[in-house]
C-alpha cells in the first residue's frame, strides 16, 4: 500500500538528522517523480527544504534532490560556495551558487557547447566519472514560494542544475558518464585532481569533448 506523501514526509522528518541518503539500487532513484502541486502544507514544505539543506551540508554536497532522501517529489536544493583555486574556477567556470530551491524544474540546452569534467553523486558514494554536460541551460520551474523561474544558467551552476533535475527524472550521472573514466574518490584525489580531465583521459584511454 502506498503511503500518502504528507505521511511519508512527516515520517522522514520525525527521524534522524541529517536525513539518510538513498543510494543507487533503490527504485526511488530510477522512477520519474510527481510534480509538486501543493501536496504538502507550507510548513511541511519548509521543514523538508530545511532538512534537505542540512543534509546536503552534512554530506557534504552542492545539491540534493528529494528522491535522494526517499521522497518522490520534483524538489531539489542547491548551494555551492565554490571554494576552489582561481585556476579551477576559471577553467570550470565554477562560481559561487547561493542557496536556492528548485520546484518542478526543467531545463533545455543553450547551444551545442558541452563541458566535460569529473562529477560525483551523494547517492553513489566513493566514485566519480567524467560527464559532458551542456555548458548553458534555460531553467524553468518555481521556487519554494511558488514564484516562477525562467532564466539562463551557465558554467558549474548549470552542471548542478542538470544533475539535480535529472534525479527527478530517474536518471543518475552514470547514465551520461564516459564509463572508461570511472574512478574511485581516492584515485581522483591522488591522480586526477587536475583542473581538466585531460591527464586522466590520456592515462585511462578515453576521449572527451
Amino acid at each position: 500500500m502506498m503511503i500518502p506523501l504528507p505521511d511519508l514526509v512527516e515520517g522522514l522528518l520525525d527521524g534522524p538528522r541529517p536525513l539518510p541518503i538513498v543510494t543507487a539500487g533503490d527504485p526511488v532513484l530510477r522512477t520519474p517523480v510527481a510534480r509538486y502541486d501543493g501536496q504538502l502544507t507550507d510548513a511541511q514544505l519548509g521543514r523538508l527544504v530545511l532538512a534537505m539543506r542540512e543534509t546536503m551540508h552534512a554530506a557534504p554536497g552542492v545539491g540534493l534532490a528529494a528522491p535522494q532522501v526517499g521522497i518522490p517529489l520534483r524538489l531539489a536544493v542547491l548551494e555551492d560556495p565554490a571554494e576552489v583555486t582561481d585556476e579551477v574556477r576559471a577553467i570550470r567556470a565554477r562560481i559561487p551558487l547561493p542557496f536556492r530551491v528548485l520546484v518542478n524544474p526543467t531545463y533545455e540546452p543553450i547551444g551545442d557547447i558541452r563541458a566535460a569534467f569529473f562529477e560525483g553523486c551523494l547517492s553513489i558514494p566513493g566514485w566519480q566519472a567524467v560527464v559532458a554536460r551542456h555548458a548553458g541551460v534555460h531553467l524553468r520551474g518555481q521556487d519554494e514560494y511558488g514564484r516562477e523561474l525562467d532564466e539562463e544558467v551557465s558554467g558549474w551552476p548549470a552542471r548542478i542544475v542538470q544533475h539535480e533535475t535529472d534525479h527527478l527524472n530517474g536518471t543518475l550521472y552514470i547514465d551520461h558518464a564516459i564509463t572508461r573514466s570511472l574512478t574511485s574518490a581516492e584515485a581522483l584525489a591522488d591522480r586526477w585532481s587536475q583542473p581538466t580531465p585531460a591527464t586522466a583521459a590520456a592515462a585511462l584511454g578515453f576521449e572527451f569533448p
